[in-house]
């Protein structure tokens, strides 16, 4: 358990929330590029969230909100499962931190100059290794959970591509199997795989792909959206093939569907961010076909819908199953449908989600609510739901990005 910070640390890092409100990102990009300078550490780290610049600005963020709320860590901590999570996916060890905390605090004082006093460096110290001891024990926990289960491995484990199924004009699922003809892991309904890739088109890079089919012990499918200026998506969209190994860690991920779950579910998503609704469906149709679930999706037109036939067939088998007590309502928007796109055969509404909608279709009041898709579309619904008066708590939502960014407002 990490030691309680004293009083004087925790006054001398709020008073630096002034200058990280004004040099964060700056810091951060400092932080950054020490630590790249030690090619094992480089390695740890998703480089794509580097040259856009999303990572430096996210850490920075999540910096100033922990100097901020540093004597009210209630509404820091929940932010640290998320990160342990990530942390387990792209195999940070304990022994990392110490590399970052020198980088954190050389660049605290490369950027803030003769204002990076000794007292605020080691108030800084102080904290950083704080937070650090809370995640390091978390993220040893999470392992060896991991460990007691059949099919738990740590680290890197080789996976043989079984199948690849081109889903839409821009989705391509690929069917994953060990190469050790062992057993994985069950996942939860909504977790990521993390790929390593060390072919020389992306040697060294990264990624995290939520796995798209329920949990079972043989097997994971993960579906990937072509990006255009994605590297690791159009090397396995054009380069992987049926055969072909692929690099992963464990499941992982503080996004997926409850145990039990107690109240009815609200599945939310936008463009690729179905993936993981996917594998929730499948879970419930075999786990909780009892259960009252409305799955809304969005999506541009029939060209980039993927999945779509799979999860009505699920729809279908739900209601079999459940009768009159349950079932999986299905609803697809297109927002911008092509000419042969028809309501009611192609998809189900003309236009956007919106919350009006919402209100009128779906058990609003009393659902839990499960969202994933870009940015700007769980930024629209996350705080329209809590607005709308949704407790927070019942609006869980997954980020296509690094771990620190914010969404909520």
């Amino acid at each position: 358990m990490a030691a309680a910070l004293s009083a004087d640390t925790i006054a001398r890092v709020k008073a630096t929330v002034p200058a990280l409100a004004e040099h964060g990102v700056e810091i951060t990009q400092a932080m950054y590029a020490r630590l790249f300078q030690d090619d094992h550490i480089k390695a740890l780290f998703n480089h794509a969230n580097q040259s856009t610049g999303a990572q430096p600005k996210a850490l920075a963020g999540a910096v100033l909100a922990y100097a901020q709320n540093i004597d009210n860590l209630g509404v820091v901590l929940p932010v640290v499962e998320r990160i342990a999570q990530k942390h387990i996916g792209y195999n940070i060890l304990a022994e990392h931190y110490p590399f970052v905390a020198t980088a954190l605090l050389g660049a605290i004082k490369d950027v803030l100059g003769d204002a990076a006093t000794d007292e605020i460096l080691a108030a800084w110290g102080e904290a950083y290794w704080f937070l650090a001891d809370i995640l390091i024990d978390r993220e040893a926990k999470i392992r060896a959970q991991i460990e007691t289960v059949d099919g738990g491995w740590t680290g890197w484990r080789d996976f043989v591509v079984a199948e690849k199924i081109r889903e839409s004009a821009v989705i391509t699922s690929f069917v994953l199997r060990p190469k050790d003809g062992g057993p994985v892991i069950p996942h939860k309904p909504g977790q990521y795989l993390t790929f390593r890739f060390d072919s020389p088109e992306v040697a060294g890079e990264k990624r995290n792909y939520s796995i798209s089919a329920g949990p079972n012990d043989r097997s994971y499918r993960i579906s990937v959206k072509r990006e255009d200026l994605g590297a690791a998506s159009r090397y396995l969209h054009d380069q992987i093939q049926v055969g072909d190994v692929l690099q992963a860690t464990p499941p992982a991920g503080d996004f997926f569907l409850a145990d039990q779950p107690a109240r009815p579910v609200v599945l939310l998503s936008g463009g690729v961010g179905l993936t993981p609704m996917v594998s929730m469906v499948e879970h419930i149709a075999k786990q909780h076909p009892e259960l009252e679930v409305h799955f809304v999706h969005g999506a541009l037109n029939s060209d980039v819908h993927a999945l779509d036939g799979h999860v009505r067939a699920l729809d279908g088998h739900v209601r079999a199953l459940a009768k009159d007590h349950g079932g999986v309502t299905v609803t697809t928007f297109y927002s911008d449908p092509l000419q042969g796109d028809r309501v009611g055969e192609s998809h189900d509404i003309d236009g956007l989600i919106t919350l009006d909608w919402l209100k009128a279709n779906t058990p609003f009041a009393d659902a839990d609510f499960y969202l994933c898709g870009p940015k700007p579309f769980l930024r629209a619904f996350v705080n329209g739901l809590t607005g709308a008066g949704v407790p927070a708590d019942r609006v869980h939502y997954e980020i296509f990005g690094p771990t620190d960014e914010a969404i909520a407002a």
